[in-house]
């Protein structure tokens, strides 16, 4: 009884109370779980004045050089790289002996090739436009191709955007291992940009 009143509050029986806080736990725990599993993004704007690129990682980027074969000759990717949730956002860089087409043509196509090759995919990809940072755009190649990756044979997705632009031949992509809402692979995509 409520001290000052007449009359006695119902009391709510026991397993309604049970039932009811065991609900709102059982959201709790739910929404602590799907924020625990969401990655964070943090985006960035990245500007790399000696590969002559802009774009916006998902986190602070890491500098990595490896080296590899175009046509036979040996050439340096340098190349920057950030992890995001279950995803590594990369863009590589190649310098290029010469700018002639045939050069130009032959490490797009080793790019495309390996990118497929590496999750046992067809190699495909349809023209896109990749933006200038002065304005306007040249032609690229994008695709998207997903297969089993490593000893492990994981499920890997990747999405690339393959361009080149004067001496240097570009491979900006994203590789995780379950589909990426659209909006981040739009964010990482529409800004990169080429000087």
């Amino acid at each position: 009884m409520l001290l000052g009143s007449d009359r006695i509050l119902p009391r709510l029986p026991y397993p309604r109370t049970r039932t009811v806080l065991g609900t709102a736990a059982a959201a709790l725990a739910l929404g602590v779980a799907l924020s625990a599993c969401s990655p964070t993004f943090d985006w960035r704007t990245v500007m790399n004045n000696d590969d002559g690129y802009t774009v916006d990682f998902p986190a602070k980027p890491g500098k990595d050089q490896r080296a590899v074969q175009i046509n036979g000759a040996p050439v340096q990717m340098a190349m920057q790289t950030a992890e995001a949730g279950n995803a590594v956002f990369a863009v590589g860089t190649v310098m290029l002996p010469d700018d002639s087409d045939a050069t130009q043509r032959a490490a797009l196509d080793f790019l495309r090739a390996g990118l497929a090759r590496n999750v046992g995919a067809a190699p495909d990809a349809h023209a896109v436009q990749i933006p200038l940072a002065a304005g306007g755009h040249t032609p690229g190649l994008e695709m998207k191709v997903s297969g089993e990756a490593g000893a492990q044979h994981e499920t890997r997705i990747v999405y690339a955007r393959l361009v080149a632009h004067g001496r240097h031949v570009y491979q900006a992509a994203i590789i995780a291992d379950q589909p990426l809402p659209q909006d981040q692979v739009d964010q990482f995509f529409s800004s990169f940009q080429l000087y």
